[in-house]
């Protein structure tokens, strides 16, 4: 069981039907959002505790819950298969190399969700997971989109090859331009961990790799800021061409 805090998480865990145990909310705290919340945990007769903010301070292992939290199982991952067959043609992944920051992550996932990803994977080792954390930053967006997590980032890759996906790494250091490249076709972007991007063995399984340019004497983004701007590329190219409804 984990801990999932922020108002805006546990709305949305609660709209996506996630088995809640019990939601908590800090004694004295008040305002719509929180009596709509409460009205919900209850309509889906999952148990309301109200506590002392001190505790659920403790409970939350963070001050940031904004008063409200919930005891909640971990999001379950799935099957890198599974994400595959479910997948809307043209299938669009967003696959992370070693991105160690839960709240990179939660930041990612959102936009991921926003911008018509149809899943993400993450490596098992050396990576960020679905924590507390990220389901905060991601402000509900964890609830509802696929994360696969495997044990072979590289296996992933060639999995996705093999299942009719091109793959287009971003690394500062290439020379063609991200919108240079098409995302329209099946594609599976692949962004590096913070501070050293890609590994070499997944820059070199890459079918293309692109970069964002930059002014001035700073040549990286943050990878979550990377996200944002490759996958909406992605959005634009795909509306332009009629692959997804506008």
């Amino acid at each position: 069981m984990a801990i999932l805090y922020g108002i805006h998480a546990v709305e949305e865990a609660l709209a996506a039907g996630r088995p809640l145990e019990r939601v908590l909310v800090a004694r004295g705290r008040g305002g719509r959002r929180v009596e709509e919340a409460v009205r919900g945990a209850r309509a889906a007769n999952i148990p309301v505790r109200f506590v002392g903010r001190a505790e659920l301070d403790r409970l939350a292992g963070s001050p940031d819950h904004q008063g409200v939290a919930a005891v909640v199982g971990a999001k379950r991952y799935v099957d890198l298969e599974n994400l595959l067959a479910a997948a809307r043609p043209p299938a669009l992944f967003l696959l992370l190399d070693s991105v160690e920051d839960p709240r990179n992550l939660g930041a990612i996932l959102r936009t991921a969700y926003c911008a018509g990803v149809d899943g993400v994977v993450l490596p098992e080792r050396r990576a960020a997971g679905i924590t507390p954390a990220a389901e905060k930053v991601s402000a509900g967006a964890s609830a509802y989109i696929a994360v696969a997590r495997v044990t072979n980032l590289g296996r992933a890759l060639e999995r996705l090859k093999e299942a009719g996906c091109w793959l287009v790494g971003l690394d500062e250091r290439a020379p063609q331009v991200f919108t240079d490249a098409d995302f329209t076709s099946p594609v599976g972007i692949v962004l590096g961990g913070e501070g050293r991007g890609l590994h070499e063995h997944v820059r070199a399984k890459c079918d293309f790799v692109v970069s964002i340019p930059t002014v001035g004497s700073i040549t990286s983004l943050n990878v979550s800021v990377v996200a944002g701007v490759v996958l909406y590329e992605a959005l634009r190219q795909r509306r332009a061409k009629g692959v997804l409804e506008p």
